[in-house]
C-alpha cells in the first residue's frame, strides 16, 4: 500500500510540474527587472523648462515630481498640468526644505546664468543631485566651486549637453575616433540666430554673463571639442558690434574665434546673435569630412558624410538626455561624451580665453 501511494503521490507531483508554468525554478526567474526612475524638480519654469518638463513625458527613465520658482501663478499652472502634489512645490526662498523630501532625487537647474551657481550649489547641500543648464557658470571660477561643493555633499553635478546624446552626433563621434575620417585637421562651428526682445534677461549682463557668446557660442566650443576629440590650447577671437544699444557694453553681439588643438588641427567659430541660419557643424580630415545641418536646434538633426546621409530616429532631445542622465546617476553608466561638471568646466575656462582675447587682442594660451 505505501509503495502504491508513494506512486500516486509522484506521479501527481509530476502532473502537477507541467501543469503549473513556474514549477521549474529558472523559468521563475524569466521577469523583466524593474529599472529605477528619478525623480525631477524642475527649477525655473521659464520657455525651456516648460520644454523638458514635456519631453519628460516620454521619459522611461526620468519623471517629473516637483517644481521650484518664483512665481507663485506657475507654480499653480504646472501643479494642474503635470499633476504635482503641493508638497513638492517650493519658491526660491524655501527650496533648501528638499532636504526633507525623499521624494525629489535631482533639481534640474533653468535659471538665468548668474544663478547656476547658487542655485546649484542650495540644491547640492540638500543632498540632490544637480543638473545644471549651459552654461553651468558665468565663469571657470564659479564652475570650480561648483564641482567643489557637489563633491563635498557627495552628489552628481552634470550639465544640460543634450547634444550630447543625440543619435547622429553620437554617430559621427564614434567615426571620427574610429579613424573613417583619417587625421582630423578643421573643425568649422556656425552658431547664431538674431534674438527678439531686447528687456529679456539674455541681453541683461548681470543676469547672463555675456551675450551670445554665453548663450549659443557654448555649443560650437563644445562641438569642436568632442568632434576633433580634443582639448584646444589656444583660442584668439575678435568682436564685432553692429547695435551697442541693445547689446551694451560686457554684451557681445558677434564674436569670431578660433582654437588651435594639440594635433596641429584648428577650428574657426562664429557666435552671434544677430543672424539668423547659422546652425553648422564641418569637420574635415585626411579620409573624409561629417557635416551637420542644423547642429544644435532642437531637430530633427541633419548629418552627412563623404560617405552619405546619416539616418538615425528623431528623438525629442531632453527625452533622450533626461533618460540617459537618469542611468548616469542610478546605474552609473558612462556616455561617450561626458557631461559632468569637469565637462562644464572646460568649456567656460575656453569662454574666459576667449573674452580675454576680445579685450587684449592677444592669442590665448590654454595650457
Amino acid at each position: 500500500m505505501n509503495s502504491r501511494r508513494d506512486f500516486l503521490q509522484k506521479a501527481g507531483l509530476s502532473t502537477l510540474a507541467i501543469s503549473l508554468p513556474f514549477a521549474d525554478p529558472l523559468s521563475a526567474m524569466n521577469f523583466e527587472k524593474e529599472e529605477k526612475v528619478l525623480r525631477v524638480a524642475i527649477m525655473g519654469l521659464g520657455s525651456y523648462g516648460t520644454r523638458v518638463a514635456e519631453a519628460m513625458k516620454d521619459s522611461k527613465r526620468a519623471k517629473l515630481v516637483g517644481v521650484i520658482s518664483g512665481t507663485p501663478s506657475k507654480i499653480e499652472t504646472w501643479k494642474q498640468k503635470y499633476g504635482i502634489p503641493a508638497k513638492n512645490c517650493y519658491t526660491y526662498d524655501n527650496y533648501h526644505q528638499i532636504k526633507d523630501n525623499p521624494d525629489i532625487d535631482a533639481v534640474y537647474v533653468i535659471t538665468p546664468n548668474s544663478l547656476h551657481k547658487p542655485h546649484s550649489i542650495g540644491v547640492a547641500k540638500a543632498g540632490k543631485h544637480v543638473i545644471c543648464e549651459k552654461p553651468m557658470a558665468l565663469n571657470a571660477e564659479e564652475g570650480r566651486e561648483m564641482i567643489a561643493a557637489c563633491k563635498a555633499a557627495g552628489v552628481h553635478l552634470m550639465v544640460g549637453y543634450r547634444m550630447h546624446f543625440e543619435a547622429k552626433t553620437v554617430e559621427i563621434v564614434k567615426r571620427q575616433r574610429a579613424g573613417e575620417f583619417g587625421k582630423t585637421l578643421f573643425f568649422q562651428g556656425l552658431s547664431g540666430f538674431m534674438i527678439g526682445d531686447p528687456t529679456q534677461w539674455r541681453l541683461n549682463r548681470e543676469l547672463a554673463g555675456g551675450g551670445s557668446m554665453m548663450d549659443i557660442g557654448v555649443y560650437s566650443i563644445n562641438g569642436a571639442r568632442y568632434m576633433l576629440g580634443e582639448e584646444p590650447i589656444w583660442v584668439e577671437a575678435q568682436e564685432v558690434k553692429t547695435d551697442p544699444v541693445k547689446f551694451k557694453q560686457g554684451v557681445d553681439e558677434t564674436i569670431t574665434f578660433q582654437m588651435g588643438f594639440p594635433s596641429g588641427a584648428v577650428a574657426s567659430c562664429l557666435s552671434t546673435y544677430s543672424m539668423n541660419n547659422l546652425d553648422k557643424f564641418f569637420l574635415n580630415g585626411t579620409k573624409g569630412f561629417a557635416e551637420m545641418q542644423p547642429s544644435t536646434g532642437y531637430g530633427p538633426i541633419q548629418a552627412k558624410t563623404n560617405k552619405g546621409p546619416i539616418e538615425a530616429e528623431h528623438i525629442t532631445h531632453q527625452t533622450t538626455q533626461m533618460d540617459e542622465m537618469a542611468a548616469i546617476i542610478l546605474d552609473g553608466k558612462k556616455p561617450l561624451i561626458p557631461v559632468d561638471g569637469e565637462e562644464g568646466l572646460k568649456d567656460l575656462v575656453i569662454v574666459d580665453a576667449i573674452y580675454e582675447a576680445v579685450r587684449t587682442g592677444a592669442r590665448i594660451s590654454l595650457i
